[in-house]
């Protein structure tokens, strides 16, 4: 390619492989917030930061770390006390004896999923992905110089994965298969039955998985159950995983990976020429959450749950939209197709008349017609979201 202002000089073919409708559906979010910042009328629902605080303590535990002249180098895959914690949880939670050497800290679980997507795949391969999925997979994997093979769920069947088309989707190129549970933007939690069923397809085609549970802690119906739990599961699982919306820390990012031994050496290489370690002030807020009281997640979690039925209880009845409810996480998908638009034009046409800020779901992998609603806003602002979306719909419907 030639760059206009940098005359002959190419850019490497990366910048193609991260661009695209994964980049470009913020675009709208971006605005919004813009308009946000200088005081206008706006209601953000379009973006999963948490409106809470992150707790006290955890706060108090980095500010103290940081007045101790905690501002120095740390080891580059974590340190050990936070990668123990981490290590105890996931073992308490699958009942796996997990070493703390399998852990290793990453800025976020973007980064992990970007990690993984370096050190499981190489040009040519193909990761299968069911769809919808977060919007950053393809870009993630892309950039690997692999290729996202997404495979539908279906809305009508309340977006199950879909198990004989992700076998049908599995080819000799297939090297790895990355999903969320719970999923974004669907928040699907999948059951005993479909994790067992993905686990039989990764041992019969010796596949990787890349499990991405970030919402593992917003479970509202149900209960979550991680795939390494399964047999024969933990050596060819990745775990990526974060403190993001459990413990609205979105911007301390910190995440990790627990990965197979085989794996860590090469995790912990790519982190050090990516990022020479985490702050250990972050760290030691990190720790703080994992191993303090679970309290202030629990309440986050139950304000979420009443968010979720507030939003279906406000937008049921109104004609040309349809919800649909979400087990976990902060956002639900809404069916738009009644109102005669597009899910590019309801979320565009809905921002310049209302100020609400809503995010297509196509480039989530989702059919044509559904956009994504988050409800991480407090109360007063989703109501008034909710009011204003009704009063657009009611206007389209209009002789």
């Amino acid at each position: 390619m030639n760059d206009a202002a940098g005359g002959s000089r190419t850019l490497s073919p990366l910048v193609e492989r991260i661009a695209g409708r994964g980049a470009a559906a913020w675009a709208l979010h971006q605005e919004a917030m813009t308009a946000k910042r200088r005081g206008e009328d706006v209601v953000v629902m379009s973006v999963g930061d948490p409106d809470f605080d992150t707790p006290p303590a955890i706060v108090d535990a980095a500010v103290g770390a940081l007045r101790s002249g905690d501002t120095h180098y740390t080891p580059i895959v974590g340190r050990p006390s936070l990668r123990t914690a981490i290590a105890r949880r996931h073992a308490a939670r699958t009942g796996l004896n997990v070493e703390p050497d399998r852990v290793v800290i990453l800025a976020g679980a973007q980064n992990g999923l970007f990690a993984c997507a370096l050190c499981l795949t190489a040009p040519g391969d193909e990761v299968v992905v069911p769809v919808p999925m977060y919007v950053t997979y393809e870009a993630t994997i892309g950039a690997a110089g692999a290729r996202l093979v997404p495979v539908p769920c279906d809305a009508a069947q309340g977006f199950r994965p879909d198990l004989e088309r992700l076998e049908a989707a599995v080819t000799p190129r297939t090297r790895a298969l990355f999903f969320a549970n719970p999923n974004n933007p669907t928040g699907v939690v999948m059951n005993r039955r479909e994790l067992e069923a993905v686990a039989d397809l990764a041992r019969r085609y010796d596949l990787w998985l890349v499990s991405d549970e970030v919402y593992a802690d917003l479970v509202f119906d149900g209960a979550h159950l991680s795939i390494a739990a399964l047999p024969q599961m933990a050596e060819r699982t990745v775990t990526v995983s974060s403190l993001s919306k459990s413990h609205a820390m979105p911007g301390w990012r910190t995440g990790w990976a627990i990965a197979p031994p085989v794996l860590v050496p090469h995790l912990a290489n790519l982190a050090l020429c990516m990022l020479y370690g985490l702050p250990g002030f972050a760290q030691a807020g990190a720790e703080e959450a994992l191993t303090g009281s679970d309290a202030d997640s629990s309440r986050m979690r139950d304000h979420y749950r009443r968010r979720r039925d507030a939003v279906l209880d406000a937008l049921a009845e109104v004609k040309g939209i349809r919800c649909f409810k979400p087990q976990a996480g902060m956002f639900l998908l809404l069916d738009v197709r009644g109102t005669g638009l597009t899910s590019a034009e309801f979320a565009r046409r809905l921002y310049r008349a209302s100020g609400v800020s809503v995010l297509d779901a196509a480039p989530f992998g989702a059919a044509d017609g559904l956009v994504r609603l988050s409800f991480s806003a407090e109360e007063a602002q989703l109501e008034e979201g909710c009011r204003r979306i009704a009063a657009f719909v009611a206007g389209l419907n209009k002789p």
